[in-house]
C-alpha cells in the first residue's frame, strides 16, 4: 500500500522518497519458459524462449506456473510477426515484439529479451501498486525547496532533510544503496550554482533528453526514485538536471547551463551560451565587434569581402576551445575580414537564428509594409517576440552596424549593403519551399536595413 505523504500540513521533503525504490526490489523476476523441442525458422535474435506459432491459449497454459514467466511466439493471425507473452497479475499479457538490432515493445530499446522483460515487470509492478502515488509525485516537490532560486549554498539544504531516515517514507533502503552524500551530489551541485547579481535574468527552458542512469537514481524535482533498467528519466543536456519524464513537464524554465555540459561556442543555442558564461551577449559577438571597431571600420568592403575560409575556421575552433581567452588580435589574424567572417559564421551556425523561426513570419510581413511609420511600428512589435538574449544581441549588433555606416565614405558599406549581407545571416526561413525563400530575401534585406537605420528608435 502506498504511503501517503501528502496529507501533512507541513511538507518537509526528505533526502529522497524510498517507496518506489522498495517496490522495484519487490517486482517479480523474469522466468524464461524454454521450448523443449526444435522449432523451425526461429529468428536468430531469439533464444529458447521462442516457441514458434502456438496459440494464445497454449501460451497462457505454459505461463500459468509463476509470476514473471515469459515466452515468445509467432502470431497465428499475422505470420511473420512476434508476440511477447508475459505473466503478470495472474494473467497473461501479450505485447507486439519488434527487433531492429535491439528488442522493443514501446519506446525503450534493449540489448536482450531478459532486460526487456525485467524492465517491463518493474514498470508494470510499480505502476500497478503505486498508480495514485505516481500521479501525486509532482505535488510539493523538493525542487521548490532546493531549486536554483531558493537554494544558494549547501548549508541551506540541511534544514530540509528529515531528522530520521524513516521520516515520511518508511524504512530507508540498505546503507550501501543510500549514501546520503552521494545521492545529494547533483542537488548540491545545483545549489552552488550562484547567479551573479550582474548577470541578466534570461529565462531558459531545460534541454531534456531521454537518459539511462547507472545505478539507483533519484529525481531532482520530486525526489522520488527513478525506476527501471534503462531510460528511467530525462537529463538536461545543458545543466545536468535529472528528472522523471513526467516531472520534466512541470519543471520551471530556470535552466542554469553548466560549462561542463556546454562544450562549444559555435552551434550552441544563444540563450544557453550566455547563461553558461553569465554574460548579456555571446562573448564571440562582443569580442569580434570590439576587434572590428578597433581596427576595421574604415576597411573597404567590410563584411562584404570574405576572408580565407581556413582561417575563419581557425577562429571558430579557437572560440570553441578557449572561449573568451581566444586570441583574435591583429597579431593572430591581420586581415580584419577573417574576424568579420567568423562573426557572420557564428550567426549562420546558430541552431535557432537571431530572428527566431517563430518570429520570422512577423518580421517578413513587416518588410512588406511600404509606409515607413507603419513599418517601424510593426517592427517594434515584432521585436517583442524575440527571446531577451536574442533581442539584446540584435540590439548590440545593429548599434555596431550603424557605426559601420558612419564610415561609409571609407568602407563603402551603406545600411542597404549591410542589409544584403546580414539579411539571410540573421533571418532563416523555417522550412519554406525554395521559391518562397528566394522571394523572402528582399524582405530580409529591408528588415535589417530598417533595424540599422532606426536602431536608436527601435531598441
Amino acid at each position: 500500500m502506498a504511503l501517503n505523504v501528502f496529507d501533512h500540513d507541513e511538507y518537509r521533503p526528505p533526502v529522497w522518497k524510498s517507496y518506489l525504490y522498495q517496490l522495484q526490489q519487490e517486482a517479480p523476476h523474469p522466468r524464461r519458459v524454454t521450448c523443449t523441442c526444435e522449432v523451425d525458422n526461429r529468428p536468430k535474435y531469439y533464444g529458447r524462449e521462442y516457441h514458434g506459432m502456438i496459440s494464445r491459449e497454449d501460451a497462457d497454459q505454459l505461463l500459468s506456473q509463476a509470476e514473471g514467466s515469459y515466452l515468445i511466439r509467432e502470431s497465428q493471425r499475422q505470420p511473420g510477426t512476434y508476440t511477447l507473452a508475459l505473466r503478470f497479475g495472474n494473467q497473461t499479457r501479450n505485447f507486439r515484439l519488434y527487433h531492429d538490432g535491439k528488442h522493443f515493445v514501446g519506446e525503450k530499446r534493449f540489448e536482450s529479451i531478459h532486460d526487456l522483460v525485467t524492465d517491463g515487470l518493474i514498470t508494470l509492478y510499480i505502476e500497478t501498486k503505486a498508480a495514485e502515488y505516481i500521479a501525486k509525485m509532482t505535488i510539493n516537490p523538493i525542487y521548490e525547496h532546493v531549486g536554483y532560486t531558493t537554494l544558494n549554498q549547501e548549508p541551506t539544504l540541511k534544514k530540509h532533510l528529515p531528522h530520521s531516515p524513516e521520516a515520511l517514507n518508511g524504512p530507508a533502503p540498505a546503507k550501501d544503496d543510500c549514501n546520503t552524500e552521494e545521492r545529494l551530489t547533483s542537488l548540491v551541485r545545483r545549489a552552488t550554482l550562484r547567479e551573479s547579481d550582474l548577470a541578466p535574468k534570461y529565462e531558459k527552458v531545460h534541454n531534456f533528453k531521454v537518459h539511462t542512469f547507472r545505478g539507483p537514481h533519484w529525481c531532482e524535482y520530486c525526489a522520488n526514485f527513478m525506476w527501471g533498467l534503462i531510460a528511467q528519466g530525462v537529463k538536461c543536456a545543458d545543466c545536468g538536471l535529472n528528472v522523471h519524464k513526467q516531472c520534466s513537464k512541470v519543471v520551471p524554465n530556470d535552466c542554469q547551463p553548466d560549462l561542463r555540459h556546454v562544450k562549444k561556442v559555435y552551434s550552441c543555442d544563444l540563450t544557453t551560451l550566455v547563461k553558461a558564461h553569465n554574460t548579456k551577449r555571446p562573448m564571440v559577438v562582443d569580442m569580434c565587434i570590439q576587434e572590428i571597431e578597433a581596427r576595421g571600420l574604415q576597411s573597404e568592403g567590410l563584411y562584404r569581402i570574405s576572408g580565407f575560409s581556413e582561417l575563419i575556421e581557425d577562429v571558430k575552433l579557437a572560440f570553441d576551445r578557449d572561449g573568451e581567452k581566444a586570441d583574435i588580435s591583429s597579431n593572430a589574424y591581420e586581415d580584419i575580414n577573417i574576424i568579420t567572417g567568423a562573426l557572420k559564421l557564428y550567426f549562420r551556425e546558430l541552431p535557432i537564428p537571431i530572428i527566431t523561426y517563430d518570429a520570422y513570419p512577423r518580421f517578413i510581413e513587416t518588410g512588406k509594409i511600404t509606409d515607413p511609420e507603419k513599418r517601424l511600428e510593426s517592427l517594434h512589435e515584432a521585436l517583442k517576440l524575440l527571446p531577451p538574449a536574442h533581442c539584446e544581441t540584435l540590439r548590440y549588433l545593429m548599434a555596431h552596424l550603424k557605426r559601420v555606416t558612419q564610415y561609409e565614405k571609407e568602407n563603402l558599406m551603406s545600411s542597404e549593403n549591410l542589409g544584403i549581407v546580414f539579411g539571410p545571416t540573421l533571418m532563416r526561413a523555417p522550412e519554406l519551399d525554395a521559391m518562397t525563400a528566394l522571394n523572402d530575401i528582399r524582405y530580409q534585406r529591408l528588415v535589417v536595413e530598417t533595424l540599422i537605420t532606426n536602431e536608436d528608435v527601435l531598441f
